[in-house]
């Protein structure tokens, strides 16, 4: 039965039903669909006014239009052209009517024909940049000098915009990278060792908490040196009395001292060991240049074995340089680390330059 046909809209999307009645949703549909429609259809066709140049090798291309980059090429293939056309022309000896181009090829071209080598070569960056502008004034003929303007703006707008999201595209791959740190380097070393006590251990029949048993006599010794030094002293304990004393101790301890030169020098002076009340209080006694070189040598000792003692730490390359050298890098992060916290509202205000009166 098809009593409600001619009740149904053609376009609707139920009308093969015969039951069905279009209503006023039904018309909406319709013509929302038919306006998305025509406006597919305007963004599809190709612009009416376009800045292509008649010389450009996309000019057929109905969606292309011409930068300062084609206008540049452009300019030097008319460049090119007329140098050959001259060259061929001094070697073939043939007329000017020759070696005659079209209309809009004609500039510079023709007067490198007339001239002589030497002006060739002094005027030929002035023809170039004459002959680029000439041609990229020719690729605007349908735009007013506000127009051409507001398109050369637009131009370094977009070349702009690529750079920003080429530099943030590197940056990003940069952050990304995987850096290999110098705790995952002791994680796979650890993994690696496992894996070498796991064989050893099985061919032995033993389990990973006897692993020791497996260790010689030079190592057992070298782990239990290690186990019995002191703890190394950290943050403010590096400058007390106990530990300026024992670091005193660890120099003195391989001097060696001459005691038969130390009791001749007691002997030959009664006042070897100075009170406040003696009247040779502050004189300096006599030193054998042997112990002043010792000194010395002892003194350019300790700081090299301070110059090659380095620890590896990551290097961070966006952080502020804040340092004239290593010792007082290493300064500046106990200070950071014992009164930061303190001081960071200080620095967030003189960044932003909010801590200033206005």
């Amino acid at each position: 039965m098809t009593g409600h046909e001619g009740k149904s809209h053609p376009d609707c999307i139920n009308s093969s039903n015969p039951y069905h009645e279009c209503s006023d949703y039904c018309y909406r549909k319709i013509a929302e669909a038919k306006a998305k429609l025509e406006e597919q259809a305007s963004l599809t066709k190709p612009p009416a006014e376009r800045t292509v140049h008649p010389a450009c090798i996309n000019a057929s291309n109905p969606y292309h239009e011409c930068t300062d980059y084609c206008f540049k090429r452009i300019a030097d293939a008319k460049d090119r052209i007329g140098r050959d056309a001259a060259a061929g022309t001094k070697v073939g000896g043939a007329g000017p009517s020759s070696s005659r181009e079209p209309d809009d090829l004609e500039g510079p071209s023709q007067h490198e024909q007339d001239d002589d080598e030497d002006g060739q070569k002094t005027n030929e960056s002035d023809a170039d940049a004459v002959n680029a502008n000439k041609d990229a004034d020719a690729g605007y003929p349908q735009m007013t000098e506000k127009q051409k303007k507001l398109f050369e703006l637009r131009l370094k707008m977009n070349e702009a915009r690529k750079a920003n999201q080429m530099a943030m595209v590197a940056e990003k791959k940069k952050m990304e990278a995987p850096t290999e740190s110098r705790g995952i380097s002791k994680q796979k070393w650890l993994e690696d060792r496992k894996k070498k006590i796991g064989k050893l251990l099985d061919s032995n029949g033993l389990d990973m908490k006897k692993a020791y048993m497996l260790d010689t006599q030079e190592m057992a010794e070298t782990k239990y040196k290690k186990w019995e030094k002191d703890p190394a002293p950290q943050g403010w304990d590096v400058f007390n009395q106990k530990t300026l004393y024992n670091a005193y101790k660890k120099r003195t301890k391989n001097i060696e001292v001459d005691m038969e030169a130390y009791n001749k020098a007691k002997e030959a002076d009664p006042e070897f060991y100075r009170e406040a009340s003696s009247l040779q209080y502050g004189k300096a006694g006599k030193v054998q240049e042997e112990n002043i070189d010792r000194m010395v040598k002892e003194l350019q000792d300790t700081d090299a074995k301070r110059k090659a003692f380095s620890r590896r730490r990551k290097f961070h390359e966006e952080k502020d340089i804040d340092s004239i050298n290593d010792r007082n890098e290493h300064f500046n992060k106990k200070i950071e680390r014992a009164f930061g916290k303190y001081t960071l509202e200080i620095k967030n205000n003189l960044e932003r330059g909010t801590a200033l009166p206005d």
